[in-house]
């Protein structure tokens, strides 16, 4: 039985679960920056909280795609150029991420006391817009920072 159709159709989910985080992460990160906008936060919070959690959105669809290629190159019959693309386009999405971090962060990666992912990013800024919700509507909740 030849395995190798069952792993492409794995690696196509995978690329398409990538795409799919990106699209809703941007759709998220527009909810999010409207809604800081609509509280009257002011433009340059609702830009800081649309572009931090954009830029999650992207970080995070970008370690499901190099998860993709990575499942793609392995359980093909992988030769010595198979390799060196993979290893060049895990090259290339290493760097986004990283300037993608230090973007969303302030300080590069090495340098933080704490490892933060796209799934985190996108996660602390949903819990910034429930907390300003409710402290709009009298619940007195704090800043999860």
């Amino acid at each position: 039985m030849d395995i190798e159709p069952v792993f492409t159709v794995v690696a196509v989910a995978f690329e398409c679960v990538g795409a799919l985080a990106m699209v809703i992460g941007f759709v998220v990160a527009v909810v999010l920056g409207a809604r800081s906008l609509a509280r009257g936060a002011g433009g340059t919070a609702a830009f800081t909280t649309l572009r931090t959690t954009l830029g999650g959105a992207i970080l995070l669809g970008l370690e499901i795609l190099v998860a993709a290629d990575l499942i793609r190159t392995i359980t093909s019959n992988p030769s010595v150029e198979d390799a060196l693309i993979l290893g060049l386009i895990v090259l290339i999405r290493t760097v986004l991420s990283m300037s993608i971090q230090i973007e969303i962060e302030g300080t590069l990666p090495w340098r933080r006391a704490l490892v933060t992912s796209g799934a985190q990013v996108i996660g602390r800024e949903v819990g910034r817009d429930r907390a300003a919700s409710r402290e709009r509507a009298g619940g007195g909740a704090t800043d999860p920072r």
